[in-house]
Parts: C-alpha cells; sequence; structure tokens
C-alpha cells in the first residue's frame, strides 16, 4: 500500500545512520580545514619564499577551486553518481593534504592547498542526504549537518594549535590527511547507497533557476553578507596568530585562547539567536551581530589594543560573539527568504559567495598586512563590515517560515494538483509550489501556526483518494 509520509514521524534508523554518517564526513572534512586556520600564519614564516602576501594566499587559495569546482561537483553527481563523486573529491583533499604536509616551499603549500580546494564535494553530500532521507525529513537532517560544521570549527580552532605544536605545521596536514582516510572509509563502509539518484530543488544548485536567485534582492543582500563576512574572517587570521604570539602567547598555548573564547562567545551567541527565533526579532538582532563585529575590527585596529594580550583575546572574543551569530542567523534567512523549490540554487549562490570572500580575505588581508601594516588589515575589515551593516538596515524583516516538503509520488497528476489547491486552505501554510515531474510539493509554513493535524488529515484523505483510484 503506497502512503503519504506522516509529517510528525522520526526518522527512520536508515536516514539516522546515513545522517550521522554524512555529517560525521562533512565535519571530518572541515576540521582538517578549520585546524590550519589559527596555525598557517604562525608557521609559514618558517617556510622558503614565504612573503605576508604568499602566506595570505596559502591561508585562502583553497576557496577558489571550491567556488569554480563546487557546482559542477553536483551536477556530476547527479550524472555518475554521489559517492563516487565525493570518493574522488576527498581523494583530491587528501593528496593536497599530503603534498602541503612535505613541502619545504611556499609554492608547496600553495599546490596542496589549492588541491584541496578542489575536492568540492560539499554540494554533493547535501544532494546524497536528500536522496538518502525522506521529503519530511531533510529539513532535519540538513540541520544535524550544520550543527556538526559549527562543531567542527571550535574543534579545529582547539586543535590546530595543539597539533602544531607537537608536530607543526607538516603535523597539521598529516593530521587533515589522516581525517580525509577516514572519511573516505565511513563513506565507502557507513553510508547506504541510495537506490534512486535525482534532482532536489532544495538542496541542490538548479542551472535553470540562477537568474531567479540572482534577481532576489534580498538573497543577493545575504550573499553580500556571507561574502564580508568570510573575507573578514580570513583576513583576522592572517594577523591575530601573529599579533597574539608577539605579545607573549607562545604558539603552542594558543588553544588556551581560542577554547574558552568560542565556549563563552557560543554561550552569548545561543541566548541571541533563541530571541530571534523564537521571539521572531531576526532583523534587530542580525544588524546588532554585524555592529559588535564594526566594533571587535575597529578596537583591533588600535594600537595599544595590538600591545596587550588581554585586549586581543576580549577582542577576538567580541568578534566570536558576533561572528558565531551570523554563521547561525545567516543560513537561516537563506532558507526563509527563498521560495521552497529555489532553496538549493539560492543556496549555491549563497556558497559561491562565502568561498569568494574566503579567498579575497587571505589574498587582501595578506597585501595589505605585507604593504601597510596590521592595522591596516583591521580598518579594511571595518570599513567592509560597515557597508554590510549599512546595507542591512534597509532589508525587509524576514517571514518566519519554514521549509516542508511532502511527496506525491503515489497521486496522479490531477489528484496533486487538487492537493495542491487545498493546502494553502490549511492554516499556518503559506505558500505551495507543486513540481509533479520530480513527485514533491514544496510548502512554505508557519511553525507556530500550522495545523499540523489538518495537514495530515488532509494528507490521508488524498491517501485514500489514490488508494481507490488504483
Amino acid at each position: 500500500m503506497n502512503t503519504i509520509q506522516d509529517i510528525s514521524s522520526p526518522m527512520t534508523v536508515s536516514e539516522r545512520r546515513a545522517t550521522a554518517s554524512l555529517a560525521g564526513i562533512y565535519a571530518l572534512r572541515m576540521l582538517g580545514l578549520f585546524m590550519i586556520l589559527p596555525v598557517l600564519s604562525l608557521f609559514a614564516t618558517q617556510v622558503e619564499g614565504a612573503t605576508p602576501a604568499l602566506i595570505g594566499l596559502a591561508m585562502s587559495i583553497y576557496g577558489l577551486p571550491q567556488l569554480l569546482l563546487q557546482i559542477p561537483f553536483g551536477l556530476l553527481s547527479d550524472r555518475y553518481g554521489r559517492k563516487k563523486i565525493i570518493v574522488i573529491g576527498l581523494l583530491l583533499f587528501l593528496a593536497g593534504s599530503v603534498i602541503a604536509a612535505f613541502s619545504t616551499h611556499i609554492y608547496g603549500i600553495l599546490l596542496g592547498r589549492a588541491l584541496q580546494g578542489a575536492g568540492a564535494v560539499s554540494s554533493a553530500i547535501m544532494a546524497l542526504v536528500a536522496d538518502l532521507t525522506q521529503e519530511v525529513h531533510r529539513t532535519k537532517a540538513m540541520a544535524v549537518i550544520g550543527v556538526s560544521i559549527g562543531l567542527s570549527f571550535g574543534l579545529g580552532m582547539v586543535l590546530g594549535p595543539i597539533i602544531s605544536h607537537w608536530g607543526g605545521l607538516s603535523g597539521v596536514f598529516l593530521s587533515t590527511a589522516v581525517l580525509t582516510g577516514l572519511a573516505i572509509l565511513a563513506l565507502i563502509y557507513t553510508v547506504p547507497t541510495p537506490r534512486q539518484t535525482k534532482v532536489h530543488r532544495d538542496a541542490e544548485f538548479v542551472p535553470s533557476q540562477m537568474f531567479d536567485a540572482l534577481k532576489n534582492p534580498e538573497l543577493l543582500r545575504l550573499d553580500y553578507g556571507i561574502f564580508v563576512l568570510h573575507l573578514v574572517l580570513m583576513a583576522v587570521f592572517v594577523v591575530v596568530p601573529t599579533l597574539m604570539r608577539d605579545a607573549g602567547l607562545a604558539s603552542g598555548e594558543q588553544w588556551l585562547v581560542y577554547l574558552p573564547v568560542f565556549v563563552l562567545s557560543m554561550a552569548v551567541a545561543v541566548p541571541f539567536i533563541i530571541i530571534a527565533e523564537k521571539k521572531r526579532r531576526m532583523k534587530p538582532v542580525f544588524i546588532g551581530a554585524i555592529a559588535v563585529l564594526v566594533l571587535a575590527t575597529v578596537l583591533l585596529a588600535l594600537a595599544p589594543m595590538q600591545q596587550s594580550l588581554l585586549a586581543i583575546i576580549a577582542c577576538l572574543w567580541l568578534f566570536f560573539c558576533g561572528f558565531n551569530l551570523l554563521e547561525a542567523t545567516l543560513p537561516s534567512l537563506i532558507s526563509k527568504t527563498a521560495p521552497g523549490d529555489l532553496k538549493g540554487t539560492a543556496m549555491g549562490a549563497y556558497s559561491s559567495s562565502q568561498f569568494l570572500g574566503l579567498f579575497m580575505g587571505g589574498l587582501v588581508g595578506g597585501w595589505v598586512n605585507g604593504e601597510f601594516g596590521v592595522a591596516a588589515v583591521f580598518v579594511i575589515c571595518a570599513l567592509l563590515l560597515a557597508t554590510w551593516l549599512l546595507l542591512s538596515l534597509t532589508m525587509k524583516p524576514p517571514r518566519y517560515l519554514a521549509n516542508l516538503l511532502i511527496s506525491v509520488a503515489h497521486l496522479s497528476e490531477s489528484q496533486a494538483n487538487q492537493l495542491a489547491e487545498q493546502l494553502p486552505a490549511v492554516a499556518g501554510v503559506a505558500e505551495v509550489t507543486l513540481h509533479y515531474d520530480e513527485a514533491v510539493a514544496y510548502l512554505k509554513v508557519d511553525s507556530q501556526q500550522l495545523a499540523k493535524e489538518r495537514l495530515q488529515d488532509l494528507l490521508a484523505e488524498y491517501e485514500r483518494l489514490a488508494e481507490k483510484s488504483i
């Protein structure tokens, strides 16, 4: 008997296994990248041929191939299979890690970092998650992966300095290679192979929808935001590790700063995330977080602050209060703003902007540091953040709508159309977009007002109607 999914049902065992495994793979890969962030600028000065500009480029060059290849990798996975493409990407990442680990010249590290970036499997992993989960559970699965990325960021900031203290820069890159090998094994042996591979508009970039995503001014505003945020992140970490070292903190002890800074900044960010979502105060919280970043970078630009370790740590804590809050709210805003069937394409444009920001951050931060000094790096960051702040003042307050997908695979086309016409009458359903060729209805719903029982009754009614027509 065919059935429509129960919108309140828990994930199945296989869905939980697939989600946990893919979140782990994603986290292992990102952990390898994040471990490099707090240590590369410290140790790269010991590498032959290093200059401030090349050190900045070495930190950020992986963002360029990510920008160029993430969408093609996703499209290739549609054609040749998710797991094959992901394995190829992870092998490229592993090869880049090994090359960088054994390089004694800055150009070898540049090559290794570029190869790391060429393993652009993020979109393919998201597509595989969509293949392995029911429509009604997909948002939960994506949220689990989002949490895993946040945890890997915090863990990477701590582990990078610890590993580098014992094994130097080579030790960090070799650790990254080992983590990538574990990710490949997990993909092969723990992640199920989907029975069917298809395009998912909520999880994948769809080329035919690109113009729709790029002409939406609210989405473009958010794309600019993630570009600036990650440009500033990379530029800050081009100079902050050496600032702390010069202020008296040994390289091997920097984790003693990053751990409490990250934990305490999350303790501040989480309540504001709850206020933004539950109390529906997203716009003021969002603008406030950008203002906090402006303040942190302005303070870091002041010479007296740069000479005091406690002042640097306080500014770093302030920076991460704003950064962690924005990292959580920006994807949420994309999800709220984009139509249900445009979310994957909107996220593709958003990710491309993020990778471009990462690439430009190291490039600009390294060059400015070499030509004009540390203070100039923070001034550039503050100015860019100020433009984002001004642009955000005119943003429309977001609609507090979540995405909900309903399968219509067992309905005839006429039945699916009738269902789509009746769904907006259910309290809390704001939008319905039917793609019968994909057997999916994309809903935007207000979770606080959604009449779940009425919605489930309507789906059950059409289930019975479909059974009678067989």
